[in-house]
């Protein structure tokens, strides 16, 4: 039933359509199952996900990633909704968050877990009581309203590394570099490799002085940048130590980090702001900038999964104003995704996979692709430079355009594009 929920909008359709094929149950069937209190989605979702990595096999890059998304819902009478900031638009909007915790290789990217999160500016309450306050939802419902991000992605982890799913490193944007974050890591055995803030935090240089990225920047940085080989970076590392107590009441607690700082080669043929550059935290110190990089870029997997998940698997689509309905469907969700890698690991199920092949090309890994690149640009440049009927400046003009398509994308990859710089800029008051 499952698979036949994949390409439909709505139950309502599924059940005029497809129901019938299986069962004399119509719709209201399936709402009853949605709204239950007492299933546990959660932990279907997450043995699902470890069957399909023991699939996989041995991965030689295995990473924990995290990220939220915004689902924009106005109901007034919808539980759980409330005011949150959208990364994308650079605005705050009325709906619901989820918070999605997955596992990326070089080869794919499987959700493992989901979670609402509700803010407490303008947060819509229940519109009915749950059955049982001691039920699998009343209690999530308490967390999502009570618990930090932080937590809730540290509870995550636990979840996954208790069922025997492992990782060697953690992956997160900016909004998520925080030092509980890192606290948690480390008491995982993970190595973080996280976006950071361009903020007030300190970090501590060999003399024992202490700057801000902002800083170090401009005494550490400005001016000595570093060509990547075959990417399209320039990049500057500095080892320091970061203190992960919170206030400065408590102990000091220094560890070794090496922050990265990357920019885009060339910004100044683009009009780059004196902001457009990004940082990058990893705490094992002993890793490349290359590979630092290169493992991040795993990151997009998680991206792909929320398009994909908004646009063809139903994501937060169920009309009900239940909440155990909208905790099934961030789970169901998840389950869909869970069902196409299969079929992407599977010969049998061919027809399925194909008619889902954007997600298939989505995956495809990120360093296989850059390396591709250098040998389609040295194609490309024979093809146009056999054509005789172009003038010189119009090859090189043709060159140079499919040049800037190719880094457009992989600076969106990084988050190195002017949008997500900026906004980066904005929320720390840097930026006009």
């Amino acid at each position: 039933m499952l698979w036949v929920w994949l390409k439909v909008d709505t139950i309502s359709m599924f059940a005029k359509e497809s129901l019938l094929s299986f069962s004399s149950a119509k719709k209201d069937v399936l709402y009853d199952l949605l709204n239950r209190e007492d299933l546990n989605w959660r932990k279907l979702q997450l043995y699902t996900a470890k069957k399909l990595i023991k699939q996989e096999g041995k991965s030689k890059v295995r990473a924990f990633v995290v990220d939220d998304s915004v689902k924009q819902r106005r109901g007034k009478k919808m539980p759980g909704v409330s005011s949150h900031f959208d990364h994308l638009t650079g605005r705050c909007v009325m709906g619901q968050q989820v918070l999605s915790f997955g596992y990326a290789s070089d080869s794919q990217f499987v959700p493992l877990d989901n979670e609402l999160f509700i803010s407490q500016t303008k947060a819509q309450s229940l519109t009915r009581k749950f059955k049982d306050e001691r039920s699998i939802v009343a209690k999530r419902y308490k967390q999502s309203v009570a618990q930090t991000k932080p937590a809730m992605v540290a509870g995550m982890v636990k979840r996954a590394l208790g069922v025997g799913i492992e990782a060697d490193y953690f992956l997160a944007d900016s909004w998520f570099a925080t030092k509980p974050i890192i606290s948690m890591t480390l008491e995982h055995d993970l190595t973080a490799i996280l976006r950071m803030k361009k903020n007030k935090m300190k970090y501590r240089l060999a003399d024992k002085s202490e700057c801000s990225a902002a800083e170090l920047f401009k005494t550490q940085v400005k001016g000595r940048w570093q060509k990547l080989a075959g990417l399209p970076y320039q990049t500057k590392s500095i080892v320091v130590e970061l203190n992960l107590a919170e206030t400065a009441k408590l102990e000091p607690n220094w560890i070794k980090v090496k922050l990265v700082f990357c920019r885009g080669v060339n910004p100044d043929k683009k009009k780059a702001g004196k902001h457009d550059w990004a940082l990058f935290l990893s705490t094992d110190a002993s890793l490349s900038d290359e590979k630092i990089l290169e493992i991040y870029a795993l990151r997009w997997g998680i991206e792909v999964y929320f398009k994909e998940a908004k646009q063809h698997l139903g994501f937060l689509s169920e009309q009900s104003r239940h909440y155990s309905a909208y905790i099934a469907s961030i789970h169901l969700t998840g389950l869909r995704f869970c069902l196409l890698l299969h079929a992407k690991q599977n010969d049998e199920n061919s027809k399925v996979c194909d008619s889902r092949n954007l997600l298939c090309d989505s995956l495809q890994n990120l360093d296989f692709a850059c390396k591709l690149w250098g040998l389609f640009k040295a194609l490309i440049s024979d093809a146009v430079s056999s054509i005789s009927s172009l003038p010189t400046t119009e090859s090189e003009i043709i060159l140079n355009q499919v040049n800037e398509e190719v880094t457009s994308f992989f600076n969106q990859v990084m988050q190195m594009d002017t949008f997500t710089l900026r906004q980066e800029a904005i929320s720390t008051g840097k930026y006009p």
